[in-house]
């Protein structure tokens, strides 16, 4: 099989889901005559033609309203963000319509609304942030957010074909670094289920997205001083697979929570807490929060790795936690 990047992998995930059921339709800013900002959509528009490949103008909540309101009409919608920032325009329209359409009468709103996030690629304060927290109070919404080649396709895949509407944040940093072999059959990946990227005993690490290979590459540097770290990619952020958590909680007994981005709000917390409550009995230290840090991200390049969590800080948190 040949080496397939992230980015290819979510362009695939979305053909073929296009290709396999008519409903599915795509619509945003540049996804046609341009092909989307970072060429995911690219050869779309010739293909599928212009009633399923969709321009719309620069409003982030028409787009979005536009989606539910084709969901409610038996369509199945991806709504694709130019950069994620954007999605706060469509803040209402995604959780106070689509997230609560269900409960409030039963129509389930089967969209996908998707798009680059993450820094480390000098886009500013409006184009790198992580916005999962943003989300993540608002029950009715799932909230995915892959690491890998193989997982951003099964994924986006999972995603559109689920009754309730879905937000894939796909990072901008790995669409064209992260390359695997991927099968060339159908196949998804399922939504609310962790992966294990590491075996440990010593130690564990519960991230996701980017940070995985920040993990990853800290794990490495610990593995030299013989500490075995375990490494929890959460894949899903909401549900989360909180059977997973707790099992690397109770099998590590010391837990870093890492994600890219701020500290105070983010997703960390919420993992923390749970370890907390239902892990309490199997610490031997406490669980270590290490995050970007509470500011917007910056422009400048030096300032911007300052901001985003790195590997040396991760290493220093593991080994304060291993001395506990």
């Amino acid at each position: 099989m040949a080496q397939t990047t992230y980015l290819e992998a979510i362009r695939q995930g979305i053909w073929e889901e296009m290709e396999r059921d008519a409903r599915v339709f795509i619509l945003g800013e540049d996804v046609g005559v341009y092909g989307g900002a970072f060429k995911v959509t690219a050869g779309f528009l010739d293909h599928f033609g212009p009633k399923r490949v969709i321009d719309m103008p620069i409003s982030e909540s028409a787009i979005v309203g536009a989606a539910i309101g084709s969901a409610y009409m038996g369509m199945r919608p991806i709504a694709e963000m130019q950069f994620i920032d954007f999605i706060s325009c469509a803040f209402d329209q995604i959780t106070n319509f689509a997230a609560k359409s269900r409960y409030r009468w039963g129509a389930g709103v089967p969209i996908v609304v998707r798009g680059p996030s993450g820094g480390n690629t000098h886009g500013g304060p409006f184009h790198s942030q992580n916005v999962e927290s943003f989300f993540l109070n608002t029950p009715g919404l799932k909230i995915v957010q892959p690491a890998t080649a193989y997982d951003a396709k099964g994924l986006i895949k999972a995603a559109i074909r689920d009754e309730d509407p879905v937000l894939y944040f796909e990072h901008k940093y790995l669409y064209r670094r992260i390359k695997e072999e991927i099968p060339s059959e159908d196949y998804t990946v399922p939504i609310g289920k962790a992966a294990l990227r590491r075996e440990g005993g010593d130690l564990g690490i519960i991230t996701y997205g980017a940070m995985v290979y920040t993990a990853l590459e800290a794990a490495d540097t610990l593995a030299k001083d013989g500490v075995q770290t375990e490494v929890l990619d959460l894949r899903t952020l909401a549900p989360l697979d909180e059977e997973a958590i707790l099992a690397t909680a109770a099998k590590t007994g010391k837990v870093i929570v890492l994600h890219e981005a701020c500290l105070t709000g983010g997703a960390g917390g919420e993992i923390a807490a749970r370890i907390a409550e239902k892990a309490f009995d199997f610490l031997d230290g406490p669980v270590v929060r290490v995050a970007a840090k509470d500011t917007p991200v910056p422009y400048s390049p030096p300032l911007e790795e300052f901001f985003l969590p790195q590997v040396g800080g991760v290493l220093e948190a593991a080994r304060k936690l291993l001395d506990y």
